[in-house]
């Protein structure tokens, strides 16, 4: 294990905290854990600590997985008591968004940093795009597909959003919506859905990072505790103060907003690859 430079750390609190507080915010509103705004300021953090640069982005993916885990449930439980969660979706899902998350984990303990910041920049790239533009003009069908086709959908949601360090809920709302389900449900139901991700995909990036040399001290495995002691709590609080400050704010003004965010993140990260 390489120390960490505490009063680096501390320099940098401020900055994190805020991320945590606009992540709480983005999982109240959007159903997501706010991996999006946790990946890249956790991935600079580490890089201005002095963190390898072979592990640093693996650090920031596995640290932000961990994180979601308490902002999903906050969120789950909130959406729970208006009766918007699908259930029986996440129990369909119960085996393959898990088993999604834990293949994600596997190929990103496998991969280089470089890999992995363009895997993250291209799907950030997409997904910013997809709520720039909107909602999608067109739908796949009036009702959700069979088993067959929605575990498919559910390995992949995890797989991808496991890679990201995201808890799936962009990937889930564009799924549900596309089958004609109404976007509260979608919503509500992809709190339920980082869930599935975040607490199966955590041990697996604490197993893929176990023993490595390069991490730097309180970490377990690919997984900061320092990071997640740091953020956790303010993402957690942040999550009704986010709830109430959106409904200030049409849905389309912060998919804007967020959308644009996740474009300029996409840019750094493809920049950084040059």
């Amino acid at each position: 294990m390489i120390p960490i430079d505490v009063a680096s750390l501390a320099s940098l609190a401020l900055p994190i905290v805020a991320a945590a507080a606009a992540a709480g915010f983005l999982a109240g509103l959007f159903g997501v854990g706010g991996g999006a705004i946790f990946v890249p300021v956790l991935y600079q953090t580490f890089e201005g600590l002095g963190v390898s640069h072979a592990v640093s982005m693996h650090l920031a993916i596995g640290s932000s997985v961990a994180i979601i885990i308490p902002t999903s449930l906050r969120s789950l439980a909130s959406h729970w008591k208006r009766d918007a969660v699908d259930w029986k979706l996440l129990k369909g899902w119960i085996v393959a968004i898990p088993l999604g998350a834990v293949a994600g984990a596997a190929v990103a303990a496998s991969a280089t940093s470089a890999e992995l910041r363009a895997i993250f920049a291209a799907l950030a790239f997409t997904l910013g795009l997809k709520l720039i533009f909107g909602r999608i003009g067109f739908s796949l069908g009036t009702d959700l597909p069979g088993l067959v086709g929605r575990s498919l959908a559910g390995f992949l949601i995890g797989l991808l959003s496991s890679l990201m360090g995201i808890g799936g809920g962009i990937l889930n709302n564009t799924f549900m919506t596309l089958y004609g389900r109404p976007m509260i449900q979608a919503v509500a139901t992809s709190a339920g859905v980082g869930v599935l991700i975040s607490i199966p995909g955590v041990l697996a990036y604490i197993a893929g990072g176990w023993g490595n040399p390069l991490l730097p001290s309180f970490s377990l495995g690919f997984v900061s505790l320092a990071a997640v002691g740091l953020v956790a709590p303010a993402s957690i609080l942040a999550v009704p103060l986010g709830v109430a400050l959106a409904h200030r704010l049409t849905r389309r003004q912060l998919e804007l907003g967020f959308g644009g965010f996740l474009l300029i993140v996409a840019a750094r990260f493809a920049y950084s690859l040059v």
